[in-house]
């Protein structure tokens, strides 16, 4: 088995059933497994899908578990060598992931790789390559946009198409070596949304191994389809933004986490006015 394909599903079922058919349509020339995970959804129309695709592993959560612990569920299941965590609201668009599967054979040390990922409207989404979160281009991404050709929080020295090392790719695509995930514990199961994309990614980097975008290929990404912008949207995201600086820079950099914490809260309660004005 060359790649298990995870997905953690709540509540979008048409656009589950697309990934699926996308998934069976494109990747050719190597044996998979889908395994979907789904997160207690409200709405239990999706079980639907089981009979529609048979040789699908489906897995039903008695509650929301968070996208963390449910892939490490998946992936516990998981028989391929490479597992390839995937939103459901993504859709493969080509016959291109055996020569991707390949690249990651030939790179020495590898831990993780993300494809292109560009929105509905066709414009390319800056999150399929980042920097590790750091004092400068954290204040980048919460207050401002660099757009020059330097190395920022969104990788603006990488071009959209090309192929290069990164440190960080996002969870809506992200394939790694199962071995890999194993050896570093796959996902850290604090984050119950957000923010756990850079932490594995930074923890595969930490253990030796090197992660790569591969833009020469895309993937579409309806993107927040099954999110609702509220303040539990607020806690869970600026929450794991937390999280992440408490774990990695509370001890090693005492005022560089001071400064990050604070320019976190001041975004926080800027977005707390917006959302209240809206409703």
């Amino acid at each position: 088995m060359r790649v298990s394909v995870i997905i953690v599903h709540y509540q979008v079922k048409d656009l589950l059933r697309n990934c699926i058919l996308s998934i069976q349509k494109y990747f050719q020339g190597f044996e998979y497994e889908i395994i979907v995970v789904d997160n207690n959804s409200p709405n239990s129309d999706w079980k639907t899908l089981m009979s529609e695709f048979s040789g699908v592993n489906f897995i039903s959560l008695d509650k929301n578990f968070g996208f963390s612990k449910a892939n490490n569920i998946g992936v516990n299941s998981a028989k391929g060598e490479y597992v390839y965590i995937l939103n459901p609201d993504t859709e493969i668009e080509g016959d291109y992931f055996k020569e991707i599967l390949d690249f990651a054979d030939s790179k020495e040390k590898f831990g993780a790789l993300g494809l292109r990922m560009h929105n509905l409207e066709g414009e390319f989404l800056p999150e399929s390559k980042r920097s590790v979160p750091d004092l400068v281009n954290s204040f980048e991404k919460l207050f401002t946009s660099f757009s020059n050709n330097t190395k920022t929080y969104y990788r603006n020295d990488v071009d959209e198409f090309g192929i290069a090392e990164v440190e960080v790719m996002t969870g809506a695509n992200l394939l790694i070596k199962k071995s890999v995930y194993e050896e570093i514990g796959g996902f850290d199961e604090q984050y119950f949304m957000y923010g756990e994309d850079i932490d594995i990614c930074y923890t595969i980097l930490q253990h030796g191994y090197r992660n790569f975008y591969y833009g020469k290929y895309s993937i579409l990404h309806y993107k927040g389809e099954s999110t609702i912008y509220d303040k539990e949207y607020l806690n869970r995201f600026f929450g794991a933004m937390d999280i992440f600086i408490k774990k990695y820079y509370k001890n090693q950099k005492p005022i560089q986490y001071v400064i990050m914490k604070m320019g976190l809260r001041v975004r926080y309660l800027a977005e707390e006015i917006k959302i209240k004005f809206k409703n």
